[in-house]
């Protein structure tokens, strides 16, 4: 199985590939979650998680809104 490496809001990480980004939130248990995901500091839309495909060495910062008043 073929691995890449990418940087997760500043950490290494390791994974297999082929991997997408709606896969690699389903991994952080982020699936479903309201997130926003900034892939080599694009903003990578919702309705394009399951079909972008990450690449190795990229960049990936995933930022949860959390609520409240």
């Amino acid at each position: 199985m073929n691995q890449i490496r990418l940087l997760i809001n500043g950490e290494q990480r390791q994974l297999a590939a082929p991997l997408t980004v709606g896969s690699l939130l389903q991994q952080m248990d982020m699936a479903g979650k309201r997130v926003a995901v900034e892939v080599n500091r694009e903003i990578v839309p919702r309705s394009r998680h399951d079909d972008y495909a990450l690449a190795d060495n990229d960049q990936v910062e995933v930022v949860q809104a959390i609520g409240g008043g």
